[in-house]
């Protein structure tokens, strides 16, 4: 199967600043696992004497780190390394490059394959065609920071969308993508726990049998299904969240 790959990079390099330094530093210790969940960090004196700024700019960024889930900061204690969670609201339809932003870290999209087929009966009763026309299969990584983040599957409808026979999906994530070109009425969510097989493991950097979360998504454009994503996510890195009022009336 034909793979490519893409890249989301700045077009011309850029020194970085002491507080990124910090930041890139710390995160990327902590998510090559070198420095453990509980591990603590060192203190902020002992920061500013290795990086050679203030401790201002330290607890600027040690604050950021917090925010974002990567450590957390005990008083009179100092801060320590805890598993960073995402959290995606189960009723919207989320952009992952904006998950993993918000976790302070960088984010890259990797292509994997991408096939243009007629769909098979496993195909129609998935996406709920009406018959096995023609749909783009796409699989996908994104990856935050040094790790691969969420494994995505996704399927395409060509006659919901048929400008998707076209686009390579190399640069950008069909997710978004798809929410530019064509409007969807009806989106449902599907939440499961699932151990990880080992085409999922390789792919995640986990163990087989890891527990997963796999988010399962169908959009339709009127009556007319678009897509079906199933996005595989390692369990204990992601958090869904819904917030809700008693209904009206």
């Amino acid at each position: 199967m034909a793979a490519s790959e893409a890249t989301d990079r700045p077009h011309a390099e850029e020194t970085p600043s002491l507080h990124q330094r910090i930041l890139s530093d710390i995160s990327e210790r902590i998510l090559s696992g070198e420095w453990a969940p509980g591990h603590r960090i060192p203190y902020e004196y002992e920061l500013s004497a290795t990086f050679g700024c203030s401790r201002m700019t330290v607890n600027k960024a040690l604050s950021q780190l917090a925010k974002a889930g990567l450590i957390e900061r005990r008083r009179r204690s100092g801060s320590f390394v805890r598993r960073p969670k995402s959290q995606a609201a189960i009723l919207e339809i989320h952009d992952i490059k904006t998950e993993v932003q918000a976790l302070g870290l960088p984010y890259r999209y990797q292509l994997v394959s991408r096939r243009i087929r007629r769909a098979s009966a496993a195909d129609v009763e998935r996406l709920g065609l009406a018959g096995a026309s023609a749909i783009a299969e796409l699989i996908s990584l994104h990856i935050a920071g040094p790790r691969p983040f969420c494994h995505e599957n996704r399927l395409i409808s060509l006659e919901a969308v048929p400008d998707a026979e076209h686009q390579s999906f190399s640069e950008t994530a069909p997710g978004p993508w798809l929410v530019a070109r064509i409007p969807w009425s009806v989106a449902e969510h599907r939440i499961r726990a699932t151990g990880a097989d080992a085409g999922i493991a390789a792919t995640l950097d986990i163990d087989a049998g890891t527990p997963c979360l796999v988010v399962e998504r169908q959009t339709w454009s009127a009556d007319q299904p678009v897509t079906h994503v199933r996005f595989t996510y390692a369990g204990d890195s992601h958090t869904l969240v819904a917030r809700f009022t008693p209904a009206q009336g």
